[in-house]
């Protein structure tokens, strides 16, 4: 398949595409067979789409806190045509920018879908997306995930949900007792690698090519892709990976024992239990998922288990035992605009001295030397950005660092949605999806730059799912990662290769983290 390139004036013929395409009439498509029976979807402007296919039997009752199980067979043809309802979840709060339709949710929420513009013939490479959310929140489908303008590129795409919050990470004793494996918790990594497997059997009556895919996620889906070239268990499930704003390149719990400073993840597990009156595994299993759900205190992270993690992702990388993929790593200029309350960032340059004198401590002149402030004013800028490299820019050259042998493509995003709080927000964290979608047409306030940038990016993002390299024609070249020069892509304003991202801060919070 030849590379996708940016065309001029694309952004133009897109945004016209998508309004032709929101005009046409939907009509039904030839079934496909699946693991289960058939399922018939619905096609419109050339781009079929099969929305609420199982992919695993309903997580529930007995099966709560078990790895997926084969999906229940259906009779006759099964509607694929509206989308399932999302995991079980707490919404965002109104307001918050990450606000989406209030829609059903359900603990029967293991269902995927797929966007396809191939012949029944085809072979073309598969990105498969998981969604965001911290692990607690969000679905394989919102609007801007939608998988339409990647299919008119040339891939097969498929949108995954994943158990969230308790039901996705719960361990206990009881747990790893009753599981063949001796584990526990990790059962959202189990539902991705259960819809990478999905993928691997059935992709092909899309005209997708099981042997080329791309997993692919944005902040807790990119924590998922991280974790999954970590895992012995998706060796071979995918050719490449792209990671948006999200590594787990930090302490984790170890599910029996504790261990830096954190308590066992199985003794999570027991807290749960106790705070619920449920003092053993089958009264856990009859709680009502509501009541589960409204339970505080979880801690919702993975677990370094013996099976799906042997070790944490940070030695499996740095001992080579990853899956060796090519991976593109990256993350946004303004990440932490919409994830920190205003209140918790100190008004004067006397309550910050306090603050970080107290964090850095003997390090402190280096810190100043990193983030200086000198104002008042100054003071909100330092906060996001040193709590921005922290969590994320630091997180995300250290994938590209620790990938290899094979190569990392390192990027930067900046460019700043036209939206009315685009001076608070910036580039704020995943306001880059919809770029990487090419769904920048669905909102009618973007602007021209806005549908090259978003062009460019997507572009970047099929040619590596079809080759395992960003570049192609009439795009401005890419190079991977190396750690003499730091090249990495700024997609902003202007896409450009850079070098050197922000080095005097990562290279200080790396010191500071390593002493």
């Amino acid at each position: 398949m030849p590379r996708i390139h940016a065309a001029v004036g694309l952004a133009v013929v897109v945004g016209s595409c998508l309004t032709f395409a929101a005009q046409e009439a939907i009509t039904p498509v030839k079934p496909l067979k699946v693991d289960g029976g058939l399922i018939a979807g619905a096609s419109a402007n050339g781009v079929s789409s099969y929305k609420g296919i199982p992919f695993a039997a309903p997580p529930v009752g007995g099966l709560r806190w078990k790895a997926p199980q084969a999906v229940v067979p259906w009779q006759g043809v099964r509607k694929a045509d509206a989308f399932p309802a999302q995991c079980l979840q707490i919404p965002y709060p109104a307001g918050s920018v990450y606000t989406t339709a209030d829609v059903p949710k359900s603990e029967d929420c293991l269902y995927l879908n797929v966007w396809s513009a191939a012949t029944a013939t085809g072979k073309r490479p598969v990105m498969v997306w998981i969604h965001g959310g911290a692990w607690t929140r969000g679905s394989g489908y919102t609007e801007q995930y939608d998988g339409t303008e990647l299919a008119r590129k040339g891939v097969v795409l498929v949108t995954t949900n994943y158990r969230l919050g308790v039901f996705g990470f719960m361990a206990h004793p009881e747990l790893t007792a009753e599981s063949p494996n001796h584990s526990s918790g990790n059962y959202a990594i189990l539902d991705h690698i259960a819809a990478l497997r999905w993928v691997q059997k059935n992709i092909a009556a899309f005209g997708g090519d099981p042997a080329n895919v791309t997993v692919f996620g944005e902040s807790a889906g990119s924590w998922s892709v991280n974790v999954l070239q970590a895992s012995p268990l998706a060796k071979g499930l995918f050719q490449r990976a792209i990671g948006e704003s999200g590594a787990q390149y930090i302490r984790l719990a170890y599910l029996s024992q504790d261990r830096d400073g954190q308590p066992s993840a199985e003794a999570g597990g027991l807290a749960l239990g106790k705070s619920l009156g449920a003092d053993s595994l089958k009264a856990l299993r009859e709680v009502p998922a509501d009541r589960l759900l409204a339970a505080p205190g979880f801690r919702t992270g993975v677990t370094v288990d013996g099976w799906v993690l042997p070790d944490t992702v940070t030695n499996l990388f740095a001992q080579h035992k990853q899956n060796d993929v090519p991976v593109i790593a990256g993350s946004n200029a303004n990440e932490m605009t919409t994830l920190t309350a205003a209140a918790s960032i100190p008004k004067t340059i006397y309550d910050y001295r306090r603050r970080v004198t107290t964090q850095y401590g003997a390090m402190l002149q280096e810190y100043d030397l990193a983030y200086p402030v000198k104002t008042d004013a100054e003071v909100r800028e330092a906060v996001l950005g040193s709590q921005r490299d922290t969590t994320f820019t630091l997180q995300m050259r250290t994938w590209a660092r620790l990938n290899g042998p094979s190569k990392a493509y390192l990027y930067s995003f900046s460019r700043v949605q036209p939206r009315p709080e685009a001076k608070e927000y910036g580039a704020f964290h995943g306001s880059e999806i919809v770029y990487a979608f090419n769904n920048v047409g669905m909102r009618s306030w973007m602007q021209d730059i806005d549908h090259r940038v978003a062009d460019v990016m997507s572009s970047y993002w099929v040619n590596f799912a079809t080759t395992g390299d960003p570049n192609g024609r009439g795009l401005p070249r890419w190079a991977p990662y190396d750690v003499a020069g730091e090249p990495y892509m700024s997609l902003g304003d202007t896409v450009q290769l850079r070098n050197h991202l922000l080095k005097p801060q990562l290279d200080f919070l790396e010191k500071f983290q390593g002493r």
